[in-house]
């Protein structure tokens, strides 16, 4: 009987902040107004190396997505002068909660929740206004690793989780993957598949039409990667190489 009403609790939770995610993403996606995005960056290893390298950051480093945003929304027809204002919070000094291992549903939306409250915690002594999305960045030195986690992006609460590395010569590739998991939490959905993750076609690909199709010269900003051939691709060198396609502006409100 415990059990039954805790699922039943955390089914009516789950219900009005589906309500309050509804109507959030209807305000945030009509393109009427700019949309404020908050970067907070957060040391992921712990290493000085790391925290040099964020002590280092100003908000010009990530003027990249601003310009990006605004030259795809006047593609579609959208003439706000600003679509994304970006600004750059102080860093935050907790690590974000691990998402969960497997596919359990109810682990999926407790970790989600969990996940937003400790977003709202982290964030709540930071100065300015409340921003739309939140974007936690988190860094790493490459030097003491190779890899990092996969990112992730989430409607519910427009909050991103980004990984990437702490160093210079990988600034422009961040810059893609945090633009890309921001367009997560406006709606956009992954255009690579599995086994080998290369971008979709048609959705996946900058320009569909072009013949011969390969190479692409560009990366659909959720395909991910530029394909070089039907087997092959690469990461584009900074947003200056991606688009929003078609699909994704629908799914982001950009196109009707």
């Amino acid at each position: 009987m415990f059990e039954l009403l805790r699922k039943f609790l955390l089914l009516m939770l789950l219900f009005v902040v589906a309500l309050s995610t509804y109507l959030t993403i209807q305000n945030t996606t009509d393109w009427r107004e700019p949309l404020w995005a908050a970067i907070y960056p957060i040391n992921g290893d712990g290493y000085d190396s790391t925290a040099r390298y964020i002590s280092q950051l100003t908000e010009a480093d990530f003027d990249a997505i601003e310009e990006f945003m605004k030259r795809e929304s006047l593609r579609y027809s959208i003439t706000i002068d600003r679509p994304v204002r970006v600004v750059l919070g102080d860093e935050v000094k907790a690590q974000p909660p691990a998402p969960p291992r497997g596919g359990n549903p109810f682990s999926i939306a407790y970790w989600s929740l969990k996940l937003r409250w400790w977003a709202a915690s982290v964030t709540r002594d930071q100065q300015g206004p409340s921003p739309d999305i939140r974007l936690f960045v988190v860094y790493f030195d490459p030097d003491y690793r190779s890899t990092v986690a996969h990112s992730l992006g989430l409607q519910k609460g427009l909050i991103g989780v980004v990984n990437v590395f702490a160093a210079p010569e990988q600034d422009a590739q961040n810059i893609f993957v945090i633009a890309h998991e921001m367009l997560h939490t406006l709606g956009a959905t992954d255009k690579y598949a599995p086994p080998d993750w290369l971008p979709v076609y048609p959705e996946g690909y900058a320009d569909p039409e072009r013949n011969p199709l390969y190479p692409q010269t560009a990366a659909e900003i959720m395909g991910g990667r530029i394909p070089l051939s039907k087997n092959s691709a690469e990461m584009p060198a900074s947003l200056g190489q991606a688009l929003i396609g078609p699909a994704t502006a629908v799914e982001i409100g950009m196109l009707e």
